[in-house]
């Protein structure tokens, strides 16, 4: 069953299979039916909802469980137009990187020299195992954070924790105090944690810059026998 209209999912929402299989017992419980009402409730009310409804599971449709390398994680999709698609950090093909992105296109040319983008769309990590969740997966028009505690935070607490749980040896990199607020839900004896405070500017000074997430994240992933990402654009 695939996604009906704009932002309406149902039950088996419109999700990569193994992802589908992975958090079965999810879509069913109170708080994903709450969610789906809340969400019908939003656009019933006239409210413009980002990212568009077929792109709020992108980051499971363009990473597959059974190949996520890495995940970073980040908090609200965006609430400018034109902005989110689907992956944290992340925008659109035409749109200017914000200022959060400009700094980690900053430290991706201090890491490993490449050239700072002037384009925003991660879709090609994602297409090589980087998992780029949202704790929470929409956002209303203008407001930011207005879809706190409606449901997102619980299914992606469960994300999390099923990938924890079911893989190992994934690199989960956590950039400032929310992220770094799910720790508890990794396993640390068999998952790699990289910390660091948030890129935005307010934060990005005070170790952001310098942390080297990217060269990190290859050598532990040429240390366990795997493809490591190309983070170029």
């Amino acid at each position: 069953m695939m996604v009906t209209g704009d932002i309406q999912q149902k039950i088996d929402p419109a999700m990569e299979a193994g992802w589908k299989s992975a958090l079965a017992e999810e879509f069913g419980k109170e708080y994903f039916v709450h969610l789906k009402q809340f969400l019908k409730e939003e656009k019933a009310n006239g409210f413009q909802i980002y990212p568009p409804g077929p792109q709020i599971f992108a980051a499971f449709n363009n990473t597959p469980f059974d190949l996520v390398k890495v995940v970073i994680l980040g908090q609200d999709p965006y609430h400018g137009p034109g902005q989110a698609h689907g992956l944290s950090f992340s925008v659109q093909d035409g749109v200017k990187p914000p200022p959060s992105l400009q700094n980690i296109f900053k430290e991706l040319h201090n890491d490993l020299g490449l050239p700072v983008h002037a384009g925003g769309n991660l879709t090609n990590w994602a297409k090589q195992g980087v998992f780029l969740l949202n704790a929470i997966l929409t956002v209303r028009a203008k407001s930011p954070a207005s879809h706190q505690k409606e449901g997102w935070e619980e299914f992606t607490d469960a994300v999390i924790k099923t990938l924890s749980d079911k893989k190992e040896g994934i690199v989960f990199i956590l950039w400032g105090k929310y992220a770094q607020s799910k720790e508890a839900l990794i396993d640390a004896s068999k998952q790699y944690i990289l910390k660091a405070p948030h890129p935005s500017p307010y934060s990005a000074d005070s170790g952001f810059f310098g942390s080297k997430p990217f060269s990190k994240t290859n050598e532990i992933l040429k240390k366990l026998g795997k493809q490591e990402i190309d983070w170029s654009l």
